[in-house]
């Protein structure tokens, strides 16, 4: 039973012993911090509930009050530190007293939570660990879908007229098939499979639901919008809820973050370029992949932070098991099946993709940097699009590539031209994809396992040399430097340390093993002990 008022206290002091998801404990005068976290961690493991400060634990209860935790927001805060686990405080004002009830949602299945490495459970009014079985048992827990569960005690009524309307518009524009329009009501969303029987699924509440109805069976599945001028300001100078289905603000939530999206504008020669801060595309993604992804059994909310030049999405539940920030473009695992199967009816999401590869594609094609996840835990999913715009040279460069060949581009394509335009390296499950890089013209490559952008975009930039200096000298022609070298020193000969100022930019390593190439063609020779040793145009002498 959850403790949230004090109609909701009388009733649980009734219970004829503490039940399995309500803790009375007295605390008069305090309660240890410690053991309040052990509580908490043990509820969470057992299905979530209350744990009730102030009401005595022995029938016939009665209301005290308590001192304890004076700063209840602090305490939160200090549980989720302690947890990893989101526990909602509600503080009760009685005419006997103060009563401080904590409201701890159940685990994630799979996932027992602990408390400073031990996982622990109730054993009557005390606690104990867990057993391996049952921590065995917990991890073996299939994922389940939880979109797909009955919303208890909940009719059609729960569900609003125009999202019902939007959802069937949209439907029928993605499939073309004009049925949809003459089915009832009830038919659409049997069909639809957001309800079973008539009863509502939770995929059904959070995409149609009314806001009362969200309020009264999942009020934490909202969405909560605030702008800030700049990430140091602590208060924002706008906020919104979305606290009902998704379907009655889906385009709202664009229309809000639009209103603040800066043009950026770049010149190019006779060419003009105004690319918006914050792609709509990507934007819509994002959001769509926090209404899917999201884990609805933690008790978090979705925010969306939006700064001049930042949009950061945060939902709760961190990355489904075996996705992580590296694999999460070429590996899907959707949290919410019937969620996200009832969006692609719609065509807002493709039925097995996560919306990852679009923002990916669409920061590459605009010059800005990737989409960053590095904020992202096990707790909590972050996306943040940065919206600067960096080199707007280089979309002139993809533009004069051309509109078809980029159609064709993989995610992967695209990943490889960023990680070449910034110089980093390709990683091994890209490098099959240069070859196809190279016949468009997009990259070339120079020398062994170099990969640079092609001699088409830094004559585009009027800066052919600049190529010439990433390509390198072809091995000849460093060679031919060496020997020229060695012809100027003459008799004298030339140590190892001037061969290496001839060809800074290459290793020790390398020009040793060109000058052995040169020995080895009777071209040079070398004489004198290894490290005073000096190299000598022509052969050794018989």
């Amino acid at each position: 039973m959850i403790v949230r008022t004090d109609a909701d206290l009388r009733q649980a002091m009734q219970l004829d012993s503490e039940s399995e998801h309500v803790e009375f404990k007295e605390a008069k005068n305090n309660f240890h911090f410690e053991d309040l976290a052990d509580y908490c961690c043990a509820l969470a493991n057992e299905g979530g509930g209350s744990i009730v400060l102030g009401v005595t634990d022995v029938k016939p209860r009665s209301v005290v009050g308590t001192k304890a935790f004076t700063s209840p927001d602090r305490t939160k805060i200090g549980l989720f530190e302690r947890l990893h686990w989101r526990v909602e405080v509600a503080e009760i004002v009685t005419q006997e007293g103060r009563v401080l009830s904590f409201i701890v949602p159940g685990r994630p299945p799979g996932r027992p939570l602990n408390c400073k490495g031990r996982y622990l459970m109730r054993a009557g009014s005390s606690l104990q660990p867990m057993s391996v079985e049952q921590i065995s048992t917990i991890l073996g827990e299939a994922q389940v879908d939880f979109s797909a569960d009955v919303v208890p005690g909940a009719d059609a009524s729960i569900f609003d007229a125009d999202a019902i309307a939007e959802f069937r518009a949209r439907w029928e524009r993605k499939s073309n098939r004009a049925e949809i329009a003459q089915w009832s009501t009830a038919e659409l969303l049997e069909n639809a499979e957001i309800t079973i029987d008539g009863d509502p699924t939770y995929a059904g509440l959070i995409l149609l639901g009314t806001e009362k109805a969200l309020v009264r069976y999942l009020a934490h599945a909202e969405v909560i919008f605030e702008y800030r001028s700049s990430e140091a300001n602590i208060a924002y100078q706008q906020r919104h809820e979305y606290r009902r289905g998704f379907f009655s603000w889906v385009d709202d939530i664009w229309a809000t973050i639009n209103l603040r999206n800066e043009v950026q504008q770049f010149r190019e020669g006779l060419f003009k370029y105004d690319i918006s801060t914050f792609d709509e595309d990507s934007v819509r993604e994002a959001v769509l992949n926090a209404i899917c992804h999201r884990d609805y059994r933690d008790a978090g909310s979705v925010w969306i932070r939006q700064y001049p030049r930042l949009l950061e999405i945060e939902s709760p539940g961190g990355l489904p098991e075996g996705i992580s920030q590296n694999n999460i473009l070429f590996r899907q695992k959707p949290r919410n099946r019937r969620i996200a199967e009832a969006l692609a009816k719609c065509g807002l999401v493709e039925r097995s993709g996560q919306g990852m590869d679009l923002m990916f594609k669409q920061s590459i094609r605009q010059g800005k940097p990737l989409p960053d996840l590095a904020k992202s835990d096990a707790h909590a999913v972050v996306v943040r699009l940065l919206g600067e715009v960096g080199d707007p040279r280089f979309l002139r460069f993809l533009e004069q590539i051309g509109d078809e060949r980029l159609g064709h581009f993989s995610t992967d394509d695209f990943l490889i031209i960023d990680l070449v335009h910034r110089g980093e390296p390709i990683s091994d499950h890209l490098k099959e994809r240069v070859n196809g890089l190279v016949d468009s013209g997009a990259v070339e490559r120079s020398g062994r396992g170099k990969v640079i952008l092609s001699r088409k975009f830094y004559t585009f930039l009027g800066e052919p040399g600049v190529h010439t200096r990433k390509a390198g000298l072809d091995r000849e022609t460093e060679k031919e430097l060496l020997l020229k070298h060695l012809k100027a020193a003459g008799d004298e000969g030339a140590p190892m340390a001037e061969l290496l100022q001839v060809l800074k930019d290459r290793s020790r390593g390398h020009v040793k093993g060109l000058m052995n190439e040169l020995r080895g063609e009777g071209r040079a020779r070398n004489a004198g002990p290894t490290k005073a040793g000096r190299w000598f145009q022509g052969a050794s002498h018989k």
